[in-house]
């Protein structure tokens, strides 16, 4: 693929996830299908959102088939979007699932490869570029191994139903048990200024791996604002939102952030943090 480098959302550099070259700055769906008060979004909207990411320069777009409210699905929203998704890339997870009713299931990993079907109808592919396996439902770190699942995705890669494969809400055993069995181009965990710091070090593996670290709920990690934050945001003339994101970005070349909207207003201060540049003061006072 190409990477637009000129774009906004390149302005924090790219990353090689695996075969794919993405943008840094990346864009989250599951926020596209509802409103802050829990109202279903206009559709139009949400459609006009991520044809706008596309213009800032966005190619990396993170989703699931369990993401949907209503008549709503964020599969479908950028299927009629998106397709066929010249130069850009579609991320997707499976592990978890929602039955007809909305209720949350893990699968079996006898079930993962319908799971993987799933995507593949809803986004109207016949291969996904790159599959996360999360492990556990809830944000609590998962537990227990994730061998046979993991092992199951490697073999619908192998049958070129899946390119690239990732692993989620994982500790650095479950990456060091992963790695025996196939590559992995990501690391998909809660992380954030001030959510789940002791991955820190997991960031750092990652990073001598050369492998990705894709936070997710690194703004909304944020409960209040901190002051340290104002202030740098104050410093910048910018957002709280848009330090958190730049802070995330910061940690590392390898570190990318996928913040989701389904405001255009808001995608495009989100997309402006892949320029903000935090100072070592800023860093220091934030750290």
């Amino acid at each position: 693929m190409t990477t637009n480098t000129t774009a906004p959302a390149a302005a924090a550099g790219t990353w090689q996830l695996g075969s794919f070259e993405v943008n840094r700055l990346g864009f989250g769906a599951m926020r596209l299908m509802s409103t802050s008060d829990g109202g279903i979004r206009a559709r139009e909207t949400s459609l006009a959102v991520l044809r706008r990411a596309v213009e800032l320069g966005v190619n990396h777009f993170d989703t699931a088939a369990f993401y949907f409210a209503g008549p709503r699905s964020a599969n479908e929203l950028l299927n009629t979007a998106l397709a066929p998704y010249d130069d850009l890339v579609i991320t997707t997870k499976i592990g978890p699932g929602r039955d007809y009713e909305g209720n949350f299931y893990t699968a079996r990993p006898d079930q993962l490869r319908a799971q993987v079907e799933e995507n593949l109808r809803e986004l109207g592919l016949d291969h996904l570029d790159v599959v996360n396996y999360r492990i556990g439902q809830s944000l609590d770190r998962g537990t227990g191994s994730l061998a046979e699942g993991f092992g199951v995705l490697a073999e619908l890669r192998e049958a070129g139903l899946i390119r690239e494969l990732g692993i989620s809400n994982v500790g650095p055993e479950h990456l060091t048990e992963a790695l025996a069995i196939a590559p992995v181009v990501c690391v998909q965990n809660q992380y954030g200024l001030t959510a789940r710091r002791e991955d820190d070090e997991l960031v750092r593996l990652c990073a001598e791996r050369r492998i990705a670290f894709v936070p997710f709920f690194a703004v909304a990690s944020g409960t209040g604002e901190d002051t340290r934050v104002a202030e740098v945001a104050r410093r910048h003339d910018v957002t709280a939102a848009q330090v958190r994101l730049a802070w995330t970005l910061h940690q590392g070349p390898n570190v990318l952030a996928i913040p989701g909207t389904g405001d255009v207003g808001h995608l495009e201060q989100n997309v402006a943090a892949a320029a903000l540049k935090l100072t070592d003061e800023d860093l220091a006072a934030l750290g």
